[in-house]
């Protein structure tokens, strides 16, 4: 059997598989399956929400997969066909393969999934590194989406690299090589807003078990992201050490210079994790999905 590209060894892929089926039953709607076929590998899919439903395409962020995603959607479960990609390179449950970053390679992979699956025009919602490959995407076929929300999408601006390094780097580090729960609570402390039980451990056995991918999607640029002219909604953290929240919105208006943007106060990279937060920022999307 070769060695996984992603994974430290198959032991450790499977215990994130067995995460990805632990967070799919906290989804509070039924869930269909769906396994493709792309140029750059199988693309698997998890789909919920009314079949006449308007489709919103989701990308997760990093380490993390359609099953993360999906309970915290809220509201847009119930009006929106949510077909949530596993994106290559960042989820157990698609192709074990890295996508090249520097090209449209995400976009053109988000394209052949959603044909294959049969979505020719669609809603497209980004989360950080799935940020990334949605705007990608909207770039690389700008005639098929329809409404771009972005929340602290990777590639827009950069946080600075000393905080980043003593307060993320340094302490994941930490952990990494001498685990523990008090290490682990620093790292989680320093990139989620509400610490919940199963995210911590699941971000525990996602830093034990995935081989970093160190890559950073490369910084946009206002003539990359010019084909973007659909209603974008770009949402930024206050406190995300990854992509400063002011920061992030400020870039957003340079980039798309059309894009609503709005900061989400007191929010670190991952934003709460709680009902009431899920409900507040679905209906935000839903109400820029069905006004603009």
């Amino acid at each position: 059997m070769s060695a996984s590209t992603m994974f430290v060894n198959e032991e450790k892929k499977a215990t994130i598989q067995g995460w990805f089926e632990k967070f799919r039953k906290n989804i509070p709607v039924a869930t269909e399956e769906a396994v493709v076929e792309t140029s750059f590998g199988r693309t698997h899919a998890l789909l919920a929400g009314p079949q006449n439903a308007p489709p919103l395409v989701v990308c997760h962020g990093a380490l993390a997969s359609s099953a993360h995603v999906m309970p915290e959607l809220g509201p847009l479960l119930r009006t929106r066909r949510v077909v949530a990609l596993d994106v290559i390179g960042q989820s157990s449950q698609s192709e074990d393969r890295r996508i090249d970053l520097g090209d449209d390679s995400y976009g053109r992979w988000l394209i052949e999934a959603t044909d294959a699956l049969g979505f020719d025009r669609y809603d497209l919602f980004g989360v950080s590194w799935g940020g990334f490959v949605a705007a990608r995407a909207a770039c690389t076929a700008p005639e098929r989406v329809g409404h771009l929300v972005l929340l602290v999408p990777a590639g827009w601006v950069a946080g600075g690299a000393w905080a980043g390094f003593t307060q993320v780097g340094w302490p994941m580090l930490m952990f990494k090589t001498f685990p523990s729960e008090k290490r682990l609570l620093r790292v989680v402390r320093a990139l989620f807003t509400t610490v919940d039980p199963d995210w911590t451990a699941y971000f525990g056995d996602a830093l034990q078990s995935y081989r970093m991918d160190m890559r950073l999607p490369p910084i946009a640029t206002p003539e990359q992201l010019s084909k973007i002219t659909c209603p974008t909604l770009v949402f930024g953290a206050e406190h995300d050490l990854s992509f400063p929240g002011q920061a992030l919105i400020a870039r957003a208006k340079e980039l798309i210079p059309h894009a609503e943007v709005e900061l989400l106060e007191g929010s670190r990279h991952c934003p709460p994790l709680t009902d009431a937060f899920r409900e507040q920022l679905g209906s935000r999307i839903e109400r820029f999905l069905r006004e603009t």
